[in-house]
């Protein structure tokens, strides 16, 4: 059995980001709208969630729809200086991804820079093999389909070896259509027929059967075991 590559979301999987986080990017971008499209604050925010709404990121509406620049829109928005007091850190997540057989990876629609943060104030960088922004998909976001053959053409890996932890259903769906196990982060009590299985918290994953099934399975293989 080939390694398995346990890919990860960021925000509201790895983390908490609707407590401040999230409030403070939507201020953030409202604003940047209203300057580059000359909107009233009530027109930018409903274009921001329209577009959030489409297309999984409000960047990638108004890229299609307005040429914004991308980094310039990500450089503009993220610059978060409080970062250090809004991300909440979490007890036992670095042991529970230590216990981890396989690969690694962060796959999020935030950019490099700002995850890169996240992942040292929550004590985790270090444990993954990739982070694979916005950015690095060619601004092509979750649920995207492209940006994740992107990530399957970086990882060189086949979507039936990885398995997807995120909080949004419809990037679920897609890793689902490719043939990747799928792992919904919600305390949602529903689970959509194409989740393999749901937790509130990543640190329910060892209780999971994806993880009995997969992360012993390696075990088992590794030399000397």
């Amino acid at each position: 059995m080939p390694h398995k590559v346990w890919i990860f979301d960021l925000d509201n999987t790895l983390h908490d980001a609707d407590a401040e986080i999230f409030p403070h990017l939507h201020i953030e971008m409202t604003r940047y709208i209203m300057s580059e499209l000359n909107l009233e604050e009530e027109a930018a925010c409903l274009l921001r969630q329209h577009y959030w709404r489409i297309y999984g990121a409000t960047l990638k509406g108004l890229m299609r729809h307005h040429r914004v620049h991308p980094h310039h829109f990500l450089q503009t928005t993220h610059q978060l200086d409080d970062l250090p007091k809004m991300v909440r850190s979490v007890k036992r997540l670095r042991h529970t991804l230590q216990q981890l057989s396989g690969r690694k990876v962060v796959f999020t629609n935030a950019p490099m820079s700002y995850a890169e943060r996240v992942l040292k104030l929550l004590s985790i960088d270090g444990l993954f093999d990739q982070v694979f922004s916005v950015e690095s998909s060619g601004f092509h976001p979750k649920p995207a389909m492209r940006g994740f053959r992107h990530l399957l053409q970086a990882l060189k890996v086949s979507a039936g070896n990885c398995i997807l932890l995120e909080d949004s259903l419809p990037a679920l769906m897609t890793a689902k259509r490719l043939g990747m196990k799928t792992i919904h982060v919600s305390a949602r009590p529903r689970r959509a027929s194409y989740v393999d299985a749901r937790i509130s918290s990543v640190l329910e994953l060892p209780h999971t059967w994806i993880y009995k099934t997969y992360n012993n399975a390696e075990h088992r293989q590794q030399p000397g075991t």
